[in-house]
């Protein structure tokens, strides 16, 4: 390849994704129960698989920046094999991953590989929105774009990427001080979902409250009714679960049928998010007609 495409674990990419696009993947760190999982385990399917029940029994769960000897070990022998690196960094409104990784591989360029290029993009994405950029800049490059071409299209069309999401249980959002106390127990009594997006500066914004959890899927799919960019059938969509996949697939269900979206990629929440969105989260990523 040309050049190699670096992303953080929190980008939610699919195993086949990752090793079929040969992307470098700087995996955040995840400790459950005073236990560092390790970041390669923490993506897998069997460890997906009991995580969520975890958090649902009360497990501690904290997270953590990627280890900077963990970005070398991934850049390294990237630069080594004469490959300049286009990295794309997890919103940095939410972490400061992007900022560490990217200054720690711009000075490790400038100290040790001077012929190498580097490019450090905010993605001011999250979970498989995130992922939905870096699938189209693997996409471009795929077609024969150029560095600074894959690189210049993924600055201009990072806010296109439109992120609708919902929460299952407000106390998530409440704990990590997006929610107050009052708000959440209120919520919580009256089965009130909020429908969220992520704005032009990568903050989690509430937009509306829906009462119910099939009225606030619905209400998302109507947001992408509003907002996708047309023809409809040509749109790459992207779905992030937390451990709630029968959503995941009414919504894409409702997606084909209603407006014949055929390219559709699901996935289980990036568990360094899930940790702080709780389970049963549902978001939805797609190609907006305009910035949001």
């Amino acid at each position: 390849m040309s050049f190699a495409i670096i992303t953080d674990s929190t980008a939610n990419l699919l195993p086949e994704q990752v090793a079929a696009e040969q992307i470098g993947i700087l995996p955040l760190e995840l400790t459950v129960d005073g236990e560092l999982v390790d970041g390669a385990e923490s993506g897998s399917p069997e460890f997906l698989s009991g995580f969520y029940q975890r958090m649902r029994q009360d497990a501690k769960v904290s997270t953590a920046l990627v280890p900077l000897g963990t970005v070398d070990k991934v850049v390294r022998p990237l630069f080594e094999a004469g490959q300049d690196v286009l990295y794309i960094g997890f919103d940095s409104a939410l972490s400061g991953t992007y900022a560490a990784a990217s200054v720690y591989i711009r000075d490790l360029a400038a100290a040790e590989f001077p012929k190498r290029r580097f490019i450090a993009i905010d993605s001011l994405a999250a979970a498989f929105g995130h992922g939905l950029l870096v699938m189209y800049a693997c996409k471009l490059r795929a077609e024969g774009q150029d560095f600074d071409q894959v690189a210049s299209w993924v600055e201009a069309h990072r806010l296109n990427i439109a992120h609708w999401f919902t929460v299952d249980d407000l106390k998530y959002l409440q704990r990590g001080g997006r929610l107050s106390k009052g708000v959440q127990v209120v919520g919580t009594i009256l089965n009130i979902k909020p429908v969220l997006h992520v704005d032009d500066l990568g903050r989690l914004v509430p937009v509306s409250m829906a009462r119910g959890r099939r009225k606030s899927l619905r209400t998302i799919i109507d947001h992408f009714g509003d907002a996708a960019k047309q023809p409809y059938e040509r749109q790459m969509v992207t779905i992030s679960h937390g451990d709630c996949l029968a959503d995941a697939e009414f919504v894409a269900d409702q997606l084909r049928e209603r407006f014949g979206v055929k390219d559709i990629h699901i996935n289980v929440l990036d568990p360094v998010i899930g940790a702080h969105a709780g389970p049963g989260t549902f978001a939805l990523f797609f190609y907006s007609a305009d910035a949001r």
